[in-house]
């Protein structure tokens, strides 16, 4: 199947409690291609790359301390001529070309490359039943009994968990945030690297819509009510 060829999938919308409340048609846009390998991993290695600190620093002949004068004279002594006990090649001298911590790692990626990555990565988990919806995924208050008990409900004690919101949501987040097997964020951040370090995707059943378009759904409120505003 060639990588333009889409399939839809529905998976079933469960709520808090695991209890199956729906269907949804997942995008094939983002859940039906053909995963491509090559592209997710120039994607994710780029991902990584940009996310170096780059504060390796090694010092030069010229940055370590001693070696101002010249260790023997030049001539007459049977040894190989030496201009300073600090070059590179004695022992505690200076490096050569080593990392200055000025280096700048980051890869330019275009933004259809990271759009078909992020495509083939969804589309990877959704064909192995690594895709689940929830309903109404929100907290009155900050509780991580109430995140463990959603993972129990959903049996994804074990592994590694991507769970994406349609918005920020500070109850929600302060509730797995101590759940060192879980990683959330909202759906404008979702990217190939998380998406393929997880084990399984959680989505809460109102990001969907907002897949591969840089924005959350308080996001678009916020330009619907500006843009009525302007009218």
């Amino acid at each position: 199947m060639s990588a333009s060829e889409t399939t839809a999938l529905r998976v079933d919308v469960v709520d808090l409690e695991g209890a199956t409340v729906g269907e949804v048609d997942l995008d094939p846009t983002w859940f039906g291609v053909e995963p491509h390998v090559g592209v997710v991993h120039q994607v994710v290695t780029a991902q990584l790359a940009a996310a170096r600190r780059g504060t390796s620093k090694t010092k030069t002949r010229a940055e370590v301390r001693g070696g101002g004068r010249k260790p023997w004279r030049q001539k007459g002594t049977g040894r190989a001529r030496q201009g300073s006990i600090r070059a590179p090649h004695w022992a505690g001298g200076g490096i050569a070309h080593g990392p200055t911590g000025e280096e700048n790692h980051t890869k330019r990626v275009p933004k259809k490359l990271k759009r078909r990555a992020l495509a083939s990565a969804l589309s990877d988990r959704a064909a192995t039943g690594a895709v689940q919806v929830v309903r109404g995924l929100a907290f009155d208050e900050p509780k991580t009994k109430r995140a463990l008990a959603l993972l129990s409900a959903l049996e994804l004690e074990e592994g590694r968990v991507l769970v994406v919101l349609d918005r920020r949501d500070e109850a929600v987040e302060k509730s797995f945030r101590n759940l060192g097997g879980v990683h959330l964020l909202a759906v404008d951040q979702l990217n190939t690297y998380d998406v393929v370090v997880s084990d399984v995707v959680v989505f809460a059943e109102e990001a969907l819509a907002f897949v591969g378009t840089g924005a959350r759904s308080d996001l678009a409120e916020r330009e619907a009510a500006r843009g009525g505003q302007e009218q």
